[in-house]
């Protein structure tokens, strides 16, 4: 009982501020339980995408390029589905597009993860402005009434309690405040965190150099000719294997237009990538 006592009586104290607040203090309240759902769902989202470190993905990458290459890494990051899983995913994507087009999906990935990552948080930090501003009216409005009814009613009792009533305003206001202003700090850190993870991935995925296996079905030597000429293509050599024929070794900084492209548009013949391996 020693316990639950001050506890009601705690809380019939600020429900009694809060109704003595009137108009205002709801005001305030109401922005103030909307910047807490905010502060939580934007939480609890950034951590959600936080568990898994660019490191252990790229862990995941170099053990699939042993077995199957790329495509083998893109089946095993798949179940991730954070920002850097994304971006990693785009940049092994190399050889099936040109480096301009990969360069281009890792740019518009970056910008749609970091709208969801920072998304609400001119709202959280509009109320954290906000929030005293309207205390500092609710009070200023409240002191004002109070001196206008003690031209009709002059006493010491009623100024003290149309000042505290009058003050309510700007406590809910800066109690507000120091309620979010913690969590905004905490969620930008968290943003910068994964901003950082983001930075590491893709220098981790500046590929030095690939390897692609392709089947191509006719004009053989146009092809390993066309390939041969094309920028970034470094080697280029027919290979008997049971689902390919030719193996290209090529820079991927270099890589102009995509290894269909080239085949496509000098030899007008489609070819299927049936192998690609990446290296730092």
């Amino acid at each position: 009982m020693d316990i639950i006592g001050p506890i009601i009586g705690g809380f019939e104290m600020i429900m009694e501020m809060l109704q003595s607040g009137g108009v205002i203090t709801y005001l305030i309240l109401l922005l103030g339980v909307y910047g807490l759902i905010i502060s939580i769902r934007k939480i609890l989202y950034l951590r959600k995408i936080s568990k898994i470190d660019a490191t252990e993905i790229m862990g995941t990458v170099t053990a699939s390029m042993e077995k199957g290459g790329a495509i083998e890494a893109l089946k095993n990051i798949s179940h991730y589905r954070n920002p850097v899983s994304k971006i990693i995913s785009e940049a092994l994507k190399i050889g099936y597009k040109n480096k301009v087009e990969v360069e281009e999906s890792m740019e518009q990935i970056f910008i749609v993860e970091m709208g969801k990552m920072t998304n609400g948080l001119n709202t959280l930090k509009t109320i954290i402005e906000l929030a005293p501003f309207i205390g500092l009216i609710g009070t200023v409005l409240g002191i004002w009434m109070t001196f206008k009814n003690l031209g009709i009613d002059p006493s010491a009792t009623a100024m003290a309690e149309g000042i505290y009533i009058a003050l309510i305003t700007t406590i809910v206001g800066l109690t507000v405040v120091i309620i979010l202003l913690p969590l905004h700090t905490y969620i930008e850190s968290l943003v910068e965190m994964e901003m950082d993870k983001i930075e590491l991935a893709t220098k981790m995925t500046n590929w030095s150099y690939g390897v692609i296996k392709i089947r191509v079905y006719e004009k053989m030597p146009c092809v390993i000719e066309a390939l041969q000429e094309a920028e970034g293509i470094v080697n280029v050599r027919e290979i008997t294997d049971p689902y390919s024929n030719i193996q290209i070794s090529f820079k991927p900084s270099m890589l102009e237009k995509s290894i269909s492209n080239i085949i496509l548009e000098k030899c007008d013949v489609k070819s299927e990538i049936t192998e690609s391996k990446l290296r730092q």
